[in-house]
């Protein structure tokens, strides 16, 4: 008789543990699908595209020294950071370009290395390293998985239904910020060209 009870008790657990499991994946799977939804709305893109003007402006107002690569480098740092501001911090990978960004900030100067003597200029071999030899030893999943992760910000050491989720949110809002770019870009072509046909005098 108690052991019937007890079975019965195992039961009521097995059956109430499964269900709110059921219920996590559920919630996990309206909140992706809400996240992809906010990504592919218009006003979504307006206030992504809004913001990133006030970023450029402030990139253009810098100090205008820097060698093209690395102006073309604050811009694409500038379009990223106001994406991971969009997505507010729900996702690993807005707070890990946000959390970059702020180690940039605040990270001291590297100091130049003193010249080395004539005797300490051996030949060096080639670091091989561990991790790579490793990956070589995996599967053919494992080592995509892996490359996968690396790609998605913050996303490097975590398990794969994590990168996926991460993933599939990331890319798209990737492809609502080529949407907004190009939509920039176009307005800006047409505004340059309308004001150089404006300058052209009466033949």
């Amino acid at each position: 008789m108690a052991s019937s009870v007890l079975s019965n008790s195992d039961r009521v657990r097995e059956s109430s543990r499964k269900q709110k499991k059921k219920k996590s994946h559920s919630n996990r799977d309206n909140h992706q699908n809400q996240n992809h939804i906010k990504w592919k709305s218009q006003a979504q893109q307006e206030i992504y595209s809004s913001k990133l003007v006030r970023a450029l402006n402030q990139v253009r107002l810098s100090p205008s020294n820097e060698a093209p690569p690395r102006r073309g480098r604050a811009v694409r740092e500038a379009a990223d950071r106001v994406l991971a501001v969009a997505a507010k911090g729900r996702t690993r990978w807005s707070r890990a370009i946000l959390t970059n960004r702020l180690k940039l900030k605040f990270r001291k100067p590297k100091k130049q290395r003193s010249v080395s003597t004539v005797g300490n200029n051996r030949s060096k071999k080639p670091r091989v390293s561990v991790l790579r030899l490793r990956g070589k030893g995996l599967p053919a999943v494992q080592r995509k998985v892996r490359v996968l992760g690396r790609l998605v910000p913050g996303c490097r050491k975590e398990p794969l239904p994590v990168i996926l989720e991460e993933a599939t949110d990331y890319i798209a809002a990737l492809e609502m910020q080529v949407r907004a770019m190009s939509a920039l870009a176009e307005l800006l072509s047409a505004s340059t060209s309308a004001a150089g046909s404006s300058s052209i005098p009466p033949s």
